[in-house]
């Protein structure tokens, strides 16, 4: 049984009709419909590219367009398999039946202010949805264990959980033993620092992360112009007011992104992530250009090293030829 998690629609205004019609769903612009439904998938990428954007106007890359197409199609042949979502009280589950899929376009309830005012709506049927275990016990998400909520949120539209995550997901179901998980290290030192009294604001991994990588870029561009402290750098520079504005820039390019790398299109990670190698880097996409609006992507950190000052496009032409020989 596969396992995901997942939003449905932009803000998530999508889940009050998951939730009374018994269903999955996700949607795409209208003009991209039919390239889908044609299994044409470098023009369905290449028109995304070229013509959306998400809400906060950045442009999809390549493998968040890419993984847009399979969004479809992960849905509509969906059978069996186990969905949750979490509303902020509780975690909810279902599983997806054997019905057919129902393909419709209708109007976009939190329409992109350059898109069109419709989407097709993919809607997959599914057992009703519960928010307690099959032990009739309610699963409230403020009681789950503090390691939980690290693979049971995503920022993308949906997230296929590893096999291990999987398990403890369906453990969680039944209301079977856990403690198999709890009792790993790094479980009990997630609970530990739980625990603890913080005195001042705490920030997640993620604001940490994207935090870094503003200062890292400051530092760099400080260097750039030979300086020893940062004043006033000309706009061709650092097309940022300061780190604050970069690392909330950050933010949005990676909520466009959907978690995922620029160029591998590989989930990003984070400091405490399951492989430091995987965890986010800031990379130029023009290596000669600077920190700029439109020319930074979010990578990870193997994928930096590995492209250093090469051109994107020849790199990226690399990385295809490495996937196509390796199979994946």
């Amino acid at each position: 049984m596969k396992v995901y998690i997942a939003n449905f629609g932009r803000e998530n205004y999508a889940w009050p009709d998951c939730l009374a019609r018994h269903e999955i769903v996700t949607m795409q612009d209208e003009r991209v419909h039919d390239l889908w439904r044609d299994g044409d998938r470098k023009g369905y990428i290449d028109f995304c590219v070229a013509n959306l954007k998400t809400m906060k106007g950045i442009a999809p890359t390549r493998p968040v367009a890419g993984r847009w197409f399979n969004l479809g199609s992960i849905v509509t042949e969906s059978s069996g398999d186990m969905w949750l979502h979490q509303d902020g009280k509780h975690l909810w589950w279902t599983v997806t039946t054997d019905g057919l899929p129902i393909i419709e376009p209708g109007p976009d309830l939190k329409p992109n202010p350059d898109g069109p005012p419709n989407v097709y709506y993919y809607r997959k049927p599914a057992q009703p949805w519960s928010n307690m275990n099959r032990k009739g016990e309610p699963i409230e998400w403020k009681g789950l264990h503090p390691k939980a909520p690290d693979f049971l949120v995503t920022e993308a539209t949906l997230q296929k959980l590893s096999d291990d995550y999987a398990g403890y997901a369906l453990t969680l179901i039944e209301g079977g033993d856990l403690s198999p998980w709890h009792g790993r290290a790094e479980w009990k030192a997630k609970t530990e620092a739980g625990s603890r009294k913080q005195p001042v604001r705490t920030f997640s991994a993620m604001q940490i992360a994207f935090f870094n990588m503003a200062n890292v870029a400051w530092d760099t561009a400080l260097k750039a112009n030979g300086q020893k402290e940062m004043r006033n750098v000309k706009n061709k520079d650092f097309g940022f007011a300061n780190r604050d504005e970069l690392a909330a820039y950050i933010a949005d390019l990676y909520e466009a992104q959907e978690g995922l790398c620029a160029i591998t299109g590989l989930t990003l990670q984070f400091r405490d992530g399951d492989d430091h190698q995987l965890c986010c880097s800031l990379d130029r996409i023009d290596s000669q250009g600077h920190y700029v609006p439109g020319n930074l992507q979010i990578v990870c950190k193997f994928i930096n090293m590995w492209k250093s000052n090469r051109d994107d496009t020849e790199f990226r032409r690399l990385i295809e030829i490495v996937r196509g020989s390796s199979g994946f």
